[in-house]
C-alpha cells in the first residue's frame, strides 16, 4: 500500500471532499484525486462514492479511514518531535475520565500537568460510558474496573475500596430492621449489603430512600443523615477523620481499580507517556488513602 496515497485518502476523508482537502492543505485537487484513484486500484476496492456535488465514504472506505487516521497522525507527530530535536511533549492530548474521578481529582491533575507541560493542549471529557478511542479521537482513557479488551493496554494507578458509612446520628438497628439507604442509580427495595467488620462478616437489610446519579451526591445525602451509603474510602476518609461520618464496615467484593488505558496498536506518544508518568508521580503508592490525601491537600 502506497503510504502517500493513503495519506491523501485520509485528507480527503477528513475534509469531506477533494476541493475542501485541497484548500485546507494547499495540495492540488487533481493530485489528490489521482492518488486516491491509485489507492482504490491497488486495493481493488471503491473507497469513495463520487456524486455531482457530494462525496461520501463507502463502507470499506470508512473502515480504512477509522483504522489508519490515528496511526498516520501519530507518525506525523513522531516525525515532528524527532525533527524538533527530541520527544518533548507537545500538541493536543485528549483524555476521557469517569465522572467521580473527574469531580474529585481531575481538575487538580489537569492543572498540574498543564503547568508542567505548557506545550500540550490538554482536553478532558467526563463520561462513564465506553468510548471508541479511534473514532472519537481519544488518546487515553481512565476507567474503573474496565472489562478486558485486547485492543487496549495500560496500568492501574490507584486502588480504592468501598465502605458502608452513615451519619453519627443514624444508629444501626440490632434487630434486623431495614436501614434507610442512599444508593447510586435505581433503588432495589429488597437489597442487603454484605460487609466485613471487626467482629466478623455481617449483612444488613436496607430500604433505599434516595437514588442518585453521582457518588458525590450520595455522600452529601449520607452526611445530611438521610440514610447509610456505600462510598469509596477516598471520598469519605476526611469526613470519617473529622467525625462527620461513621464507618459501619467494609463492603465485601472486589477492589476498585482505576486504570489508565491507551490503544495497543498505537505508538505511545510523548504526550501520553508524560501523562502516565505524571499519574505515577501523583500517586506513587496507588492507595485509597493517597488519593484521599491528594483530594484534600
Amino acid at each position: 500500500m502506497d503510504l502517500l496515497a493513503l495519506t491523501d485518502f485520509n485528507l480527503v476523508a477528513r475534509h469531506g471532499g477533494f476541493g475542501s482537502a485541497a484548500r485546507a492543505t494547499g495540495r492540488p485537487k487533481a493530485t489528490l484525486s489521482r492518488r486516491v484513484a491509485e489507492l482504490e486500484a491497488d486495493l481493488g476496492l471503491r473507497l469513495l462514492e463520487r456524486g455531482a456535488r457530494t462525496l461520501k465514504l463507502t463502507e470499506e472506505g470508512r473502515a480504512l479511514y477509522e483504522r489508519t487516521a490515528a496511526l498516520l497522525t501519530e507518525v506525523d507527530q513522531t516525525a515532528a518531535e524527532i525533527a524538533s530535536g527530541g520527544a518533548r511533549p507537545r500538541g493536543r492530548l485528549r483524555i476521557s475520565a469517569p465522572m467521580l474521578f473527574s469531580q474529585i481529582a481531575m481538575g487538580k491533575l489537569a492543572a498540574g500537568f498543564a503547568l508542567a507541560y505548557p506545550e500540550v493542549r490538554l482536553e478532558v471529557t467526563t463520561e462513564d460510558r465506553a468510548v471508541d478511542m479511534v473514532e472519537e479521537g481519544i488518546d487515553l482513557v481512565i476507567r474503573v474496573n474496565p472489562d478486558p479488551d485486547e485492543s487496549l493496554v495500560g496500568r492501574i494507578f490507584v486502588r480504592d475500596r468501598l465502605l458502608v458509612v452513615a451519619s453519627p446520628g443514624l444508629a444501626r438497628p440490632e434487630d434486623g430492621t431495614p436501614v434507610p439507604a442512599v444508593v447510586r442509580g435505581a433503588a432495589d427495595r429488597s437489597a442487603t449489603w454484605a460487609m466485613r467488620t471487626p467482629a466478623g462478616p455481617s449483612r444488613i437489610a436496607v430500604e433505599p430512600v434516595l437514588g442518585l446519579s453521582s457518588l458525590v451526591m450520595v455522600r452529601d445525602a449520607v452526611r445530611a443523615g438521610v440514610g447509610a451509603g456505600r462510598l469509596p474510602v477516598s471520598l469519605v476518609s476526611h469526613d470519617l477523620a473529622h467525625g462527620r461520618l461513621a464507618q459501619w464496615g467494609e463492603v465485601e467484593g472486589p477492589e476498585i481499580a482505576l486504570w489508565a488505558l491507551y490503544p495497543s496498536r498505537r505508538l505511545l506518544s510523548a504526550r501520553v507517556s508524560a501523562f502516565l508518568e505524571f499519574l505515577k508521580a501523583a500517586f506513587p503508592l496507588g492507595t485509597s488513602e493517597e488519593l484521599a490525601a491528594y483530594i484534600t491537600s
